[in-house]
């Protein structure tokens, strides 16, 4: 009997993984897994790495301790947007004999069609984050060109003299911030100068 943890994954706090946990719970009804887990990381990119997805790295130690054989998903996008990082992910699993579901591919990583698929599946989802990065870019050129100015805002010069005139006298970066009504990496920024 397979056992699968379940990783459910949205980049924005806006959005939810209801759907996706739904459908996967599903299909593991149906296909008599026994589903061991549902790791989940909300609000959180597909490019960010194992570390700050703590319900993916959750999952992956839960793989290498053998709590699971199969993990189960929505999509090759929930899991990244790196070719590189989605390939060395899938040899991880299939060192650990453990296999790779995705929902809307249809695809089983436990044959070698279904592993050839995963592959190119990634290199799509890399392109897409490619062609978003590209967006943004085209964006932040025609808002420079229309005038806007973009970047940090400018510090007035009594509100850096306020700041470090309140760190000489000892207030720590945060009580400073509040004080003059300025974010902390502001205040950084000034003392660092």
């Amino acid at each position: 009997m397979k056992r699968v943890g379940i990783y459910l994954r949205v980049s924005t706090d806006s959005q939810t993984t209801e759907n996706q946990r739904r459908e996967l719970e599903a299909v593991a009804a149906r296909s008599r897994w026994e589903v061991v887990g549902v790791y989940e990381d909300a609000g959180i990119s597909g490019a960010k790495g194992r570390d700050k997805r703590p319900g993916f790295d959750q999952l992956l130690k839960d793989a290498t301790a053998r709590k699971v054989n199969m993990i189960a998903t929505w999509s090759v996008d929930r899991l990244g947007r790196s070719l590189q990082d989605l390939v060395g992910f899938l040899t991880e699993l299939h060192a650990l004999k453990c296999d790779l579901y995705l929902h809307q591919q249809a695809l089983d990583t436990s044959t070698p069609s279904g592993r050839a698929m995963f592959q190119m599946l990634g290199v799509f989802a890399e392109f897409e984050r490619g062609m978003i990065r590209e967006r943004v870019n085209a964006g932040l050129a025609r808002a420079r060109a229309r005038g806007t100015k973009l970047g940090r805002r400018p510090v007035k010069a009594s509100v850096e003299a306020r700041i470090r005139e309140l760190r000489a006298e000892g207030m720590g970066i945060l009580k400073i911030g509040r004080t003059v009504g300025v974010g902390t990496s502001v205040v950084q920024r000034v003392i660092e100068q």
